[in-house]
């Protein structure tokens, strides 16, 4: 591990103060990386029992592994937001944060009353987002979202699978993280128009929206062709080769974007003529032929193993990887190398791995994390320092069920 990936820095975002409402996956993931860059954030959370992916199993210890992976770097306070004490103490919170996000159904945050209309009269600094399944404008607005839904909705299942084979979900939460990804350009640069006007404003994102919105060339081959892009499984619609080809023992993915790359692929394979076969030559007669060039491809490759051809690959200089499992993706050299895991100290739980956030600045990744809290755990902290609350009314709060904090 390289000292610039243990040591980190303050991040960019120091002295900046989150408020997060946000829950299960699309909100907390965005706040996440908003900690890893240095800002502080408060993480708010029902009483009762906090946020709903703290009951998902497996855990560790106390810890939901769901939880424990979105929420490094947070402090938690745990607010009944039902009662006029707790919403008291969300507004007071939300005239001093810079940045509130939220990801609750359209109408929810007002019926609190901590919609934006109210917080911007009380902080016209505040830069308030939210996320939504699909905005508050949609026909499908009061419709329930989860990430299954909005990849159902955006055409990506469809082409997710082999040709002939059910649709499938991606394999990791996309429709989730695309809200939380395009919710962070938003956020940011709504942080940076801040600094030049002063203001605030409401920053909304939608999964669904976010998600057509990554679909890239797909979309387009639609409105170029009028034809919808058809299932190629590991393939790509319009570059061939490009995917899984079975070896003696397994698969290798292969991945000929250049030409220059496909007359290495070809040399390597030892069948260098297909690279003037009238078939093959150009980009679009590999498309209108893929079938018979696969053929030729799998015929050859079936005869060595796959690390036969990963060796060979490498030395003809093609781009190519083999398929590993989430476990050996996390313990191959390159995440030691860049330090991308680290071991944190949980106070009841005990030592516990994270992975860390992937961005570097002057070569230096992200200050080590804290684990994730408790339920509560911080709700004295932050009452005290931020609201100047004594222990004895956090105490009193407690006692009417107000607030919750660590006995």
């Amino acid at each position: 591990m390289t000292d610039t990936a243990t040591q980190g820095r303050p991040g960019p975002l120091s002295g900046i103060k989150v408020l997060d409402f946000s829950r299960i996956l699309s909100g907390p993931y965005a706040t996440m990386v908003l900690a890893d860059l240095g800002a502080e954030v408060i993480k708010v959370e029902p009483i009762e029992k906090g946020d709903e992916t703290r009951s998902f199993p497996p855990f560790q210890g106390e810890l939901s592994h769901y939880f424990i992976a979105l929420n490094r770097n947070k402090k938690s306070i745990a607010i009944d937001l039902k009662t006029p004490d707790g919403q008291k103490i969300a507004r007071d919170l939300a005239r001093q944060s810079d940045i509130l996000l939220e990801n609750f159904r359209p109408g929810v945050m007002e019926r609190l009353g901590l919609g934006y209309a109210r917080l911007r009269e009380e902080n016209p600094k505040l830069i308030y987002g939210s996320i939504t399944g699909f905005g508050q404008e949609s026909p499908l607005a009061d419709k329930p979202a989860f990430d299954i839904v909005a990849q159902a909705l955006s055409g990506v299942m469809s082409v997710n699978r082999e040709p002939g084979q059910a649709p499938n979900k991606l394999g990791i939460p996309l429709g989730d993280m695309a809200g939380s990804i395009f919710s962070l350009f938003g956020l940011l640069a709504a942080l940076h128009e801040r600094n030049v006007t002063g203001k605030g404003q409401h920053v909304e994102v939608a999964m669904l929206d976010s998600l057509i919105a990554m679909q890239g060339y797909l979309s387009q081959i639609y409105f170029v062709t009028g034809q919808s892009p058809q299932p190629v499984g590991t393939q790509h619609p319009s570059i061939v080769p490009y995917g899984s080809f079975s070896t003696a023992d397994g698969h290798v993915i292969v991945a000929c974007l250049t030409e220059r790359f496909w007359h290495n692929f070809a040399r390597c394979l030892g069948q260098e003529a297909l690279i003037s076969d009238p078939r093959f030559a150009l980009y679009e007669d590999r498309l209108v032929n893929r079938e018979a060039l696969h053929e030729v491809i799998d015929m050859r490759m079936r005869q060595d193993s796959t690390a036969y051809w990963l060796a060979r690959l490498e030395t003809f200089d093609v781009p190519s990887a083999p398929i590993l499992s989430i476990g050996d993706s996390l313990e191959q050299p390159h995440v030691r190398s860049r330090g991308l895991i680290e071991t944190v100290h949980h106070p009841t739980q005990g030592e516990m791995q994270l992975v860390r956030g992937p961005i570097t600045f002057d070569g230096q990744g992200p200050a080590p994390s804290t684990a994730p809290s408790l339920l509560g755990a911080d709700t004295t902290d932050v009452l005290t320092r931020d609201l100047g609350m004594s222990e004895d009314e956090v105490a009193e709060m407690a006692a009417r069920g107000v607030l919750k904090r660590p006995v």
